[in-house]
């Protein structure tokens, strides 16, 4: 076959994700797949059971993150591609799962064509990517890149106390390799675009410049609880109440300091939580994101502040927790322009664009040449069960990727 005319099998490829989805379903169409939990063990299962079918060299990390390649030269560093299987509580269905299904999908289709490449093709499972149960995200990647210590996120625990070094041994995928960076000569991620830009635009390939800088905090407020009908309103030390009025800062963030930014308090507790006992300990999330890194460390500096005067004016002590934080991080010119031009090869119309969401291709960014492929998400939806994307144009990025790494895996 010449190689231009190769394609993906856009039915087997849809095949995957719907057997995939199965996996932690929900009622509402999509997954409830957290890091670590017996629906990822579930999902990283059959990932593993798809590689083994193919022959190809099974590798897991001491960090679980799972490594399937197909043979090429040795001498030469690899080609990747990958992302990862956890999910959101209640997410979406393509989320992630996209790229490694996608990544799948360019083995078997190179494995099927008998196609010898130069070098070898690597697809990768991330583990705890999104950060939802053990907070930072991408801690996979972020250790094997050597940008995170692997003993401190052993010790990150979830709402219930969990570790998760001890969660990853529970479900049985704590391999023995070495979670440390080896040459890649291309990484390249497949996702969706979790937001509205290539629909507006009627586009079916996005092509980002780079990440946002993303900047996660814990605040932690402690007051003085009572019984609320004998206790007047002058005086409280309401937690709670000192939590909305920052949170409603959190939200003004962005006008006020202008530029590209966005900012979100996307998840809260409350103690001890009824109804006729004034709180007197709230938790929440502070995320705040930009292209421009010092625009976002003067904006959670000015943050910070309007936290400080608010708690004290309400008589409650404050705990703030800087949890994780990564600048933007642009990818490699050379393969993002050669992801732009595979599109046009191809006859897919594309956008030039930056990812406001997060990914595992910002830690490879910064220990290999990465880029990455967007498809639309419908109506802009992401990390919701109404998450859905087309099945064509799940199949578009799929071929995109497909010559993306077959070119890069070509190269000597």
């Amino acid at each position: 076959m010449e190689l231009d005319k190769l394609r993906v099998n856009g039915r087997r490829l849809q095949a995957s994700l719907e057997a995939m989805a199965e996996i932690g379903a929900t009622p509402g169409g999509g997954v409830h797949r957290l890091a670590l939990s017996d629906e990822d063990k579930g999902a990283r299962d059959l990932f593993v059971s798809w590689l083994a079918g193919m022959d190809l060299e099974i590798v897991v990390d001491e960090m679980g993150n799972i490594f399937g390649e197909r043979p090429g030269d040795k001498v030469l560093p690899p080609v990747m591609t990958g992302s990862h299987i956890d999910s959101q509580p209640k997410g979406g269905r393509f989320d992630g799962i996209l790229g490694v299904m996608g990544g799948l999908e360019v083995l078997r289709t190179l494995s099927e064509n008998d196609i010898e490449t130069k070098r070898p093709v690597v697809v990768v499972n991330w583990t705890n990517e999104e950060g939802s149960r053990f907070s930072p995200p991408m801690v996979g990647s972020g250790v094997w890149s050597g940008e995170l210590d692997i003993n401190w996120v052993f010790d990150r625990t979830d709402i219930n106390g969990k570790k998760l070094g001890e969660e990853l041994e529970r479900i049985g995928y704590k391999g023995s390799a070495a979670a440390r960076s080896r040459p890649v000569h291309a990484y390249y991620e497949y996702h969706v675009e979790q937001g509205p830009v290539l629909e507006c635009e009627g586009k079916i390939i996005g092509v980002p410049k780079g990440i946002f800088s993303i900047h996660w905090s814990d605040v932690y407020l402690d007051g003085t609880a009572n019984q609320v009908g004998p206790t007047p309103m002058e005086g409280r030390n309401d937690a709670l109440c000192s939590a909305a009025e920052m949170i409603l800062k959190v939200n003004k963030l962005p006008s006020k300091m202008g530029d590209n930014m966005v900012a979100t308090v996307g998840e809260i507790q409350n103690y001890p939580n009824s109804r006729n006992v004034i709180p007197d300990h709230v938790h929440f999330t502070v995320d705040i994101r930009s292209w421009d890194d010092d625009l976002v460390s003067r904006a959670w500096d000015d943050l910070r502040n309007d936290f400080k005067v608010i708690a004290s004016r309400r008589g409650c002590d404050i705990r703030l927790e800087e949890t994780w934080k990564v600048n933007h991080m642009p990818f490699d010119e050379r393969l993002v322009n050669g992801v732009l031009k595979t599109a046009d090869q191809l006859g897919y119309s594309n956008h030039f664009m930056v990812s406001g969401a997060g990914h595992d291709a910002s830690y490879m960014a910064m220990t290999a040449p990465t880029a990455m492929i967007f498809v639309p998400s419908i109506g802009g939806r992401s990390h919701v069960e109404v998450e859905n994307t087309t099945w064509e144009d799940c199949e578009a990025g799929a071929n995109v990727l497909l010559h993306a790494v077959l070119k890069s895996a070509m190269e000597g």
